[in-house]
């Protein structure tokens, strides 16, 4: 059983520092950021606690190799001398993904039958097994990842990526996936004595990842991993980062959340995936258009991915709402407003420049997140 492990968490393009901090928070040092992903190396608990916390994580990758490989040939040999048989018990099913950027071994397909036939035949050497490897045990998705020549060899600790929390049992035409969600709020000073509101709140999924932050429950805690079935990780690795979350949640932290949308029905989606993901009526939710929000308190703070007035006439009707809210937050200067939004225009239709602006991709569509920081109270 291998003790120390080598571990990538993925990260979507910008939020490999956040990642990386979350990486080190869980008390990880020997840590590397590069684009889309933070490597870093650590005992097998890692495994569970890693896909348990990582709030911005795409997914746990465990390495198993890295070198330079120009010629088929290369690869297989470099691929078999890697022990597999630490990883892969002899009946694990092993499918193996790829992909290749600027590099000589540039056909995918062959890549991933040269590095499965590569395993195979380490596997029957070291399993002592003269016939085909039956695959139907535990699920160990290998990936064949090149760029620029070097190969990264990696088994998928996740599953299923770590977006999927498991309380979703409803979304509107474009939802915003809870690691960014999670993202925008660790992007922010809100802490969980402070009022916070999503007015375009769709399925909810901003102000549930915010309220998980605010009770400090951990993300992963309602979904299985694929990594739960491997014999090599002692179930009480599992069991000890089950209970490790279940100690560190503060579930009596009260909050002050909310969410608004002009839609009932996705109001009605909100609720229920809030109630799905175990926080009952925790966060208040309300259909309204943003024209008539009125925040009551101080010190709030503003998160949201409005629509982004992308398709033919939406943009007239996005751009009213953008002004609306720029109008009504002028009378509340404490609040601290943050937007994600694709509109190049923002600034200018919102009324004020942003304090700071950062770059984010929201799936595939380039947006800026503008911050807006409230004055403090003297």
């Amino acid at each position: 059983m291998p003790q120390k492990v080598t571990l990538i968490a993925t990260a979507a393009m910008g939020l490999e520092s956040i990642v990386a901090q979350e990486v080190k928070n869980l008390g990880y040092e020997d840590v590397e950021v590069e684009n889309g992903r933070v490597t870093f190396e650590a005992d097998i608990s890692a495994i569970p606690r890693a896909n348990l916390w990582l709030r911005t994580a795409d997914r746990v990758k465990l390495q198993v190799g890295k070198f330079k490989a120009f010629t088929f040939d290369e690869l297989f040999e470099k691929t078999k001398a890697l022990p597999w048989e630490s990883y892969i018990p002899e009946d694990g099913e092993f499918p193996v993904i790829g992909k290749s950027v600027k590099s000589k071994l540039y056909s995918v397909p062959d890549c991933q039958s040269i590095v499965k036939k590569a395993i195979v035949e380490r596997m029957k050497q070291r399993h002592g097994i003269a016939s085909w490897l039956k695959e139907d045990g535990a699920f160990y998705r290998v990936e064949i990842a090149l760029h620029k020549d070097t190969a990264l060899l990696t088994i998928d600790t996740s599953g299923t990526g770590l977006h999927k929390r498991g309380y979703r049992t409803g979304q509107g035409e474009a939802p915003l996936k809870e690691t960014l969600a999670a993202a925008l709020v660790q992007l922010t000073n809100w802490t969980p004595d402070k009022p916070f509101v999503d007015p375009f709140c769709g399925s909810g999924t901003i102000a549930i990842e915010a309220a998980f932050i605010g009770q400090n429950i951990a993300p992963g805690f309602n979904r299985e991993f694929a990594s739960e079935d491997w014999n090599w990780i002692p179930q009480k690795v599992w069991d000890d980062a089950f209970q490790e979350a279940e100690d560190h949640a503060n579930y009596d932290q009260p909050l002050d959340i909310t969410g608004y949308d002009i839609d009932h029905r996705m109001i009605e989606v909100s609720k229920a995936n809030a109630m799905e993901a175990g926080l009952g009526d925790l966060i208040q939710w309300k259909q309204m258009q943003v024209k008539d929000l009125r925040p009551k308190q101080e010190n709030g703070y503003l998160v949201s991915n409005p629509p982004y007035g992308e398709r033919i006439g939406e943009r007239e009707e996005v751009e009213t709402m953008y002004r609306d809210l720029g109008s009504i937050m002028r009378d509340h200067p404490t609040w601290s407003v943050y937007i994600l939004t694709s509109h190049s225009g923002f600034e200018q239709i919102y009324g004020r420049r942003a304090s700071k602006k950062r770059k984010l991709f929201n799936g595939y569509i380039k947006t800026d997140y503008y911050q807006f920081f409230g004055k403090r109270p003297k």
